[in-house]
């Protein structure tokens, strides 16, 4: 996720790569969106090594399936009343594709809608028919990325509340789980970003702004103490968190890094995996490869800063095996 003061603070552009793993896409490093006002938001994937990418510009979510050479529409922009698509998360034991949209005009992407608010919106993952939309409470909402309990849950971050919200099976609102003093986002940036579970059943999460690691003890779908980690590094920007196996996870830091972060105890260990990367706002795993969105959102944000986007738009396999 990029915001005004993201864009200010880390060098605009870069080029984005997208390719599938299975199939006979096998050990492709890149295949591209096909937009050239794409400016990607986030990414996630399906086990057969399906990818879906968010668009903060366009909107909309692409596919491409494996043993495809180039993404295709999936959700239309504007679709079943979206806007900006930021987090998106394929659950494939309820069959949904879990979609955030946001109103964001005030970034310079006004979008192909004019639906005000945050929601968080569920799609059939086979069709792409919308399924639920859930408005996030509250006056200052942005739904960023969620997670999916063990009970199917969906944890959704707010990054403009110090409040993670949930949506349980079933239900039709999204209730605040979970606010606290740790979470509170700086008066003009993000707050609340990544999110994920470990395997210890605890929900994770980083603060954009502030470069934070949480620990949320989770005990019977009931929030418990939240600890803060103490990191290896300093780590900047941290965006999108998702789980790699165990206590383990893919991390995003805007500045321009994928890293894999360790947890043990209340300590985390935080190794670069790819660097270089401008602006990277997304990853998801697919079998022994990750895949790296960059957003370039500050090229959107802030136009009269800088050159325009570099074209095409991609997203960038990262080998993890060999690491």
């Amino acid at each position: 996720m990029a915001f005004a003061t993201f864009a200010r603070r880390i060098c605009s552009g870069a080029v984005l790569a997208l390719a599938a793993l299975l199939g006979t896409n096998a050990g492709a490093s890149s295949i591209m969106l096909p937009s050239e006002s794409a400016y990607p938001e986030s990414i996630t994937s399906t086990s057969d090594g399906t990818l879906y990418v968010s668009s903060f510009a366009d909107g909309g979510v692409v596919r491409v399936r494996p043993g495809q050479a180039r993404a295709e529409a999936f959700i239309a922009p504007g679709a079943f009343g979206t806007r900006s698509t930021f987090g998106v998360l394929a659950d494939e034991r309820s069959g949904t594709l879990w979609v955030c949209s946001n109103n964001a005009s005030a970034f310079n992407a006004p979008g192909p809608s004019e639906v005000e608010g945050s929601f968080l919106k569920g799609f059939d993952l086979g069709t792409g028919e919308g399924k639920i939309s859930v408005a996030l409470p509250g006056s200052r909402t942005l739904c960023n990325d969620m997670a999916v309990g063990p009970d199917g849950s969906v944890f959704v971050t707010n990054s403009f509340a110090p409040e993670i919200l949930r949506l349980a099976p079933g239900g039709a609102i999204l209730e605040v789980w979970l606010i606290d003093p740790l979470f509170v986002p700086p008066k003009d940036g993000a707050g609340l970003d990544g999110i994920a579970f470990g395997s210890d059943g605890n929900l994770y999460v980083n603060t954009f702004a502030s470069g934070l690691l949480l620990r949320i003890e989770v005990k019977d779908g009931a929030p418990g103490k939240v600890t803060q980690l103490v990191t290896s590094r300093p780590i900047a920007l941290p965006d999108a968190l998702r789980s790699l196996d165990g206590t383990t996870f893919l991390m995003i830091e805007g500045t321009g890094s994928l890293d894999r972060v360790t947890i043990a105890g209340n300590s985390a260990t935080i190794e670069t995996l790819g660097e270089g990367y401008l602006q990277p706002t997304g990853v998801t795993r697919v079998g022994s490869t990750a895949w790296v969105a960059e957003g370039q959102l500050s090229r959107l944000i802030h136009p009269s800063e800088g050159e325009g986007p570099r074209l095409p738009f991609r997203v960038d396999a990262v080998p993890l095996a060999a690491r």
